[in-house]
C-alpha cells in the first residue's frame, strides 16, 4: 500500500502528543519528519515530548529541533495548562534516541523540495518554523501537497486573549507570513471546533482506559493537567483536544461537515493582536474599495466550520487500540 507522506510541525504538550501518536499509528500515512518549534514548551522539552511518543509507537521518526522564539514577538509557554513537563506531570522516562542534528528549518526546506507535491504539512503550534522556511526559500511553498493548520478562532473567542487563539497569538507575524504565502490549499481547524460535542467526556475517557492499552491509557493520563484546565478555567464538560481534532481532519477529510474558502487576516496590533478575522460574506470581492483592509482580497484559507464529532472521536479511538 501507497502510503500518505506526512511531516508535523509541533510545540509537543499533551494534546500534541496524541495528535502525534494517532499519525504514527494511522495504517495509510508515513510520518517522514517530526519538527519542533517554540510555544506550548521550549524546544527542548517538546523534542523531549515528540520522542518519548513515537518510541512509545515503537516508530523511529526523526526528529529535528527548530526555532527556539518567535520571529517578533516575547516568547510565550503554557506550562499553567499542560503541566512543567507539557505531559501532565506525569514523569514519563527519558527517550532513548536523540534529537537530530540538523535545525528543523533546513529539513523542511530540503524534504518538501525533494518530494514537491508529495508530502502533507501539519501543524499543531505556532508558524515560526513554517514562516522562517517561506522566507528563506519562497519555492518551497509550492512543493507542499497541502497544509492542516491548527489554528485560529474563526468568528469565536479566543483561548488567550479574548481574540486569539493561543498557536496564533504566539506568533502573529509568522501566522501571516504563511496565510500569505499563496499555498493554494491550507486548512485552518479552530479551537472552538474541539469543544461542545467534540469534547471528550468522562464517559469516554473511561472507554479509552476500557482499551487496556499503553497508547489509550497515555492519551487520556498525559493530558489530566489540561483536563482540570478546560473543566476548571474554559468551563467545559470534558477534554477539549483541538491538535487530536486537527490530525483527525488531515487524516480523515471526511470528518469535516462543513468547510468554506475565504480571505483569513491575522491581527498583527493593539487588543486583539493574533486574532484571526474570516471574511465570511466575502465583501474583499464584493465591494472592493469599502476599506483599505479588505479591497481586493483573495479567498487564501479553507475554513473549517462544522465537524462530525462521531466520527472525530472513531478516528481517535482506532489509533488507541
Amino acid at each position: 500500500m501507497d502510503k500518505r507522506k506526512f511531516i508535523i510541525d509541533t510545540d509537543t504538550a499533551s494534546d500534541d502528543a496524541v495528535a502525534l501518536l494517532m499519525a504514527l499509528e494511522w495504517p495509510d500515512v508515513e510520518v517522514e519528519a517530526v519538527t519542533i518549534v517554540s510555544g506550548n514548551m521550549p524546544v527542548e522539552q517538546g523534542s523531549i515530548n515528540a520522542r518519548y511518543t513515537i518510541e512509545l509507537c515503537n516508530k523511529t521518526t526523526p526528529v529535528y529541533v527548530g526555532c527556539d522564539k518567535p520571529l517578533k514577538k516575547k516568547r510565550e509557554h503554557a506550562d499553567w495548562f499542560h503541566g512543567p513537563d507539557g505531559m501532565g506531570d506525569m514523569n514519563y522516562p527519558a527517550p532513548k534516541k536523540d534529537a537530530e542534528k540538523e535545525f528543523a528549518v533546513d529539513v523542511l526546506i530540503e524534504k518538501f523540495k525533494k518530494s514537491p507535491g508529495e508530502i502533507t504539512l501539519v501543524t499543531l503550534g505556532p508558524l515560526t518554523n513554517i514562516a522562517m522556511a517561506f522566507t528563506q526559500d519562497p519555492d518551497v511553498v509550492s512543493c507542499i501537497k497541502n497544509i492542516v493548520i491548527m489554528g485560529g478562532a474563526a468568528c469565536s473567542v479566543g483561548n488567550v486573549t479574548p481574540a486569539a487563539e493561543y498557536n496564533i497569538w504566539c506568533d502573529p507575524e509568522a501566522a501571516d507570513i504563511v496565510f500569505n504565502s499563496g499555498h493554494e490549499d491550507i486548512t485552518i481547524v479552530g479551537w472552538e471546533l474541539c469543544r461542545a460535542g467534540a469534547n471528550i467526556t468522562e464517559e469516554e475517557m473511561e472507554f479509552v482506559y476500557s482499551f487496556k492499552t499503553p497508547k489509550g491509557d497515555f492519551a487520556i493520563d498525559c493530558n489530566k493537567h489540561a483536563l482540570e484546565g478546560s473543566q476548571d478555567w474554559l468551563g467545559d464538560p470534558g477534554l477539549g483536544l483541538p491538535d487530536p481534532v486537527a490530525m483527525a481532519v488531515a487524516l480523515e477529510d471526511s470528518v469535516v461537515i462543513s468547510k468554506s474558502r475565504h480571505h483569513v487576516k491575522v491581527v498583527l496590533d493593539g487588543p486583539s493582536r493574533g486574532m484571526t478575522i474570516v471574511d465570511q460574506l466575502h465583501v474583499g470581492e464584493s465591494e472592493p474599495h469599502i476599506d483599505e483592509h479588505w479591497s481586493n482580497t483573495s479567498r487564501n484559507i479553507n475554513v473549517c466550520w462544522e465537524l462530525d464529532d462521531e466520527k472525530w472521536k472513531e478516528v481517535f479511538y482506532s489509533t488507541l487500540k
